[in-house]
């Protein structure tokens, strides 16, 4: 539960006011005057569970191996000289470890589909043996025994993808004592052609793949150790690539990623920097070129970095795995290419890869890192249960006696408003929305005296795809409609009587004879049953349409319950409790 301040909270509406795509709440509070705002926040990741790995596991890769839409684990363990692979339940849990051998000193995994017959396979860059293992699955969660293929010296890191546009998956790995990154082209068929050769910088230690200059051919992206910089190798789209071009980063570079951080649809450079504990982000142009770094502060000794949206505001975040440090940093996106403070999870001893993924079906991604010295994967699941903050209370003014709260977007500026029914003082108070989730000063429409507005809704009453407000008026007994122009204004109240001697108690609208203008479901204080006011010419409103209900009907809420595509009306009964 979370306090409002009030002991007399008596209307709520819900909606996401500062566009960051979590709802947040308002409160009207009869007893205080004041409307409260409780903003949606996110709430992280919970304690990490831990899996048994081989021993000293140093990479860490997710997909699903077994085809049944779970994802799975898959971890390369540089003493034991294997891979673990961890079937998922689908809830967030895993089977215990099968493992399987590769070369020698493995450092970096990846998973792709590289035979084309739908099931992913494993590939592996083993740094001392000088190759990498190609292990193809059988679409159960079990492999085939590797095939190796010989690369450079010392390969750190391996990434997947078409690099020649073949539509087969080729290989391309990082060599760091040669200074060079392997292609090896895809047949199609789990086979790969001899490696090529291509200069990076000094003791390149990471590779990605991505159309960075937007010519739908994949590029390279490098980061090298020694030398401080990451490499960038435009691809020809026939598996050839030009030259290098460098850029700088931070001290002793560890991992790199791609991503559209700030939404230009032009790919960007994300790099952990080891020695410095930053991150480093290059802004893309699209042609290839890059912004000089900005840099953020993480753990100690970053050696990891994956890019995902973590809090689903369509904006990429950055999650780094801190060896020294012994946890994890997630840095929210602020789709602009800037980024917030981190916020730090504990992992296990030494984590050394990071990836993420949904591993419990929940549309939330989770995070999955390897650690070298507690030979585990620990995985951090998102909570589910959701959390509001208290952010602001708004006084629309002495004596308003608050009764009734909705939200729209009354002006077209894409931004939510606020409509409160002033019982005291016989108007409606508008307050229009800022993008950042604060509001204008109310601006006040009059209802008449002694109208005693009670109820209030929204919708297009006269076709003209404007919102317009209907308001009950408990003093007057009469439904006012007041026309919007889509700017925020509004046309001066027109009355329509109700026909009873009691008020009305409760509105809602919504279009229920397919006419492109809304209707109104009213009910009364002490009468069982409902009418619909039909609009039939310029917001005018034919005789009701009566449907009786139970005991005191107290709230309406109109949608469409059953799939139909027509509108359907509930109405909660406060005497007969149903």
């Amino acid at each position: 539960m979370y306090p409002t301040g009030s002991s007399s909270s008596i209307s709520v509406a819900v909606g996401n006011f500062n566009k960051d795509y979590r709802l947040d709440i308002v409160v009207v509070n009869n007893d205080t005057g004041a409307i409260d705002i409780l903003v949606g926040r996110y709430e992280g990741f919970q304690s990490q569970i831990r899996y048994s790995a081989g021993s000293h596991p140093t990479s860490v890769a997710i997909g699903d191996v077994n085809n049944d839409t779970r994802l799975d684990i898959v971890v390369a363990n540089s003493d034991s000289n294997d891979v673990s692979v961890l079937l998922g339940y689908g809830n967030g849990s895993f089977e215990n470890q099968k493992r399987y051998s590769v070369g020698s000193y493995p450092q970096s995994v990846s998973i792709g589909d590289v035979n084309n017959d739908t099931r992913l396979d494993i590939v592996v860059a083993n740094l001392w043996s000088d190759d990498v293992s190609v292990l193809l699955g059988y679409g159960n969660g079990s492999f085939e025994t590797q095939t190796r293929y010989s690369v450079g010296s010392y390969p750190r890191s391996v990434s997947i993808g078409d690099v020649n546009n073949d539509t087969r998956l080729d290989i391309v790995v990082a060599n760091w004592n040669s200074n060079d990154v392997s292609i090896l082209l895809g047949y199609g068929n789990g086979s790969f052609a001899t490696e090529t050769l291509y200069s990076a910088g000094s003791s390149p230690s990471s590779v990605a793949i991505g159309d960075i200059n937007n010519d739908t051919r994949l590029d390279i992206v490098v980061a090298n150790w020694y030398s401080n910089d990451v490499s960038v190798l435009l691809g020809y789209g026939n598996g050839s690539f030009e030259t290098q071009t460098r850029y700088s980063v931070g001290s002793i570079p560890q991992s790199v990623a791609i991503g559209d951080v700030n939404n230009d649809t032009r790919l960007d450079i994300v790099v952990a920097n080891s020695w410095s504990n930053d991150v480093s982000v290059l802004l893309g142009y699209g042609n290839g070129s890059f912004e000089n770094q900005k840099r953020y502060s993480v753990g100690s000794y970053p050696i990891s970095v994956a890019i995902g949206d973590v809090n689903n505001d369509t904006r990429l975040d950055i999650v780094v795995a801190n060896s020294r440090s012994n946890n994890v940093s997630v840095l929210f996106g602020n789709g602009n290419g800037f980024f917030e403070n981190q916020k730090r999870y504990s992992a296990g001893s030494i984590p050394q890869s990071v990836a993420i993924g949904d591993v419990n079906n929940d549309t939330r991604l989770d995070i999955v890192v390897a650690n070298l010295d507690s030979n585990d994967v620990s995985v951090l699941l998102q909570y589910d249960r959701g959390m509001i903050t208290y952010e602001m209370s708004l006084v629309p003014g002495g004596g308003s006696s608050l009764r009734c709260v909705v939200i729209g977007d009354l002006n077209n500026d894409t931004n939510l408003d606020i409509v409160l029914a002033n019982y005291g003082t016989n108007n409606l108070g508008v307050l229009f929305g800022y993008r950042n989730g604060s509001f204008e000063n109310q601006m006040m429409l009059s209802t008449g005296m002694n109208s005693h507005p009670i109820s209030i809704t929204l919708g297009d009453f006269n076709g003209d795809r404007e919102v317009d407000i209907a308001v009950a008026n408990d003093g007057s007994k009469h439904v006012g409609i007041m026309l919007g122009n889509g700017q925020g204004k509004f046309a001066i109240q027109t009355s329509y009587e109700i026909g009873f001697d009691t008020p009305p108690l409760v509105m809602a609208s919504g279009d229920f004879n397919n006419d492109a203008r809304s209707e109104i479901a009213l009910a009364y204080d002490g009468r069982d049953h409902v009418d619909i006011f039909v609009a039939y010419n310029y917001a005018s409103f034919e005789t009701q349409i009566r449907y009786s209900v139970g005991s005191y009907p107290y709230s309406v809420a109109i949608g469409d319950v059953n799939n139909d595509t027509r509108l359907d009306i509930v109405v909660a009964n406060s005497n007969s409790n149903d």
